[in-house]
């Protein structure tokens, strides 16, 4: 990918293509850890870069599945509340039988269902807003397609950085050298490939 979204023609594909840059952070900062590494929690948080994509994850089908049913709710989870809620704790930590390249091929899929429902629902379509979850509004009735394509990119650009810090943590690797390993970018004098320290 490159260093920037490509500019666009239409509202639509800006939106898509800020999208798809968001979700594409991610490969590069998952570029060369092992599953321990990704496992890991280096920082003062809780948070791993193995469950942070394990979380965007879900987050995106969760609202790719709002806007492709949208004006109607989506389906309801028949599970029990309990059951409901120990998947979502879950869904922030990349367990001991989870691999890395595991996690990385749920979340390029799901990259790729998010993106074709938001290339083909009408951006003013009805989402409705769930009044029984107590951080959504309880004065607004609907959210439209737009609105959560918007929310999603900030949503993503803001465990983007969460996993910036973390992987910087891990192994002082940062966003561009990690961009131009990932992309084989030519080198420059000022942006090398990231490379493991054993190899440097």
């Amino acid at each position: 990918m490159p260093g920037m979204p490509p500019p666009a023609a239409d509202e639509r594909r800006n939106l898509v293509e800020f999208l798809a840059f968001q979700q594409n952070a991610f490969f590069a900062v998952a570029h060369g850890l092992t599953d321990e590494q990704a496992r890991s929690t280096p920082s003062v948080s809780a948070l791993s870069v193995g469950g942070l994509i394990k979380h965007v994850t879900a987050v995106q089908k969760s609202w790719a599945d709002r806007a492709e049913h949208g004006p109607q709710f989506p389906p309801a989870d028949p599970r029990p509340f309990e059951e409901q809620a120990a998947d979502y704790a879950d869904m922030h930590v990349m367990g001991e039988d989870e691999t890395l390249a595991g996690l990385l091929d749920a979340f390029k899929a799901q990259n790729a269902e998010t993106l074709r429902v938001f290339t083909e629902r009408d951006l003013d379509t009805a989402v409705p807003v769930p009044h029984d979850v107590p951080w959504f509004p309880q004065d607004v009735d609907n959210w439209s397609v737009r609105w959560v394509v918007m929310h999603l990119i900030e949503e993503l650009s803001r465990h983007a950085g969460h996993a910036d810090i973390i992987r910087e943590s891990i192994d002082r690797a940062t966003m561009y050298e990690l961009l131009a390993a990932e992309e084989e970018w030519p080198e420059t004098e000022w942006i090398k490939r990231w490379r493991p320290v054993a190899q440097a």
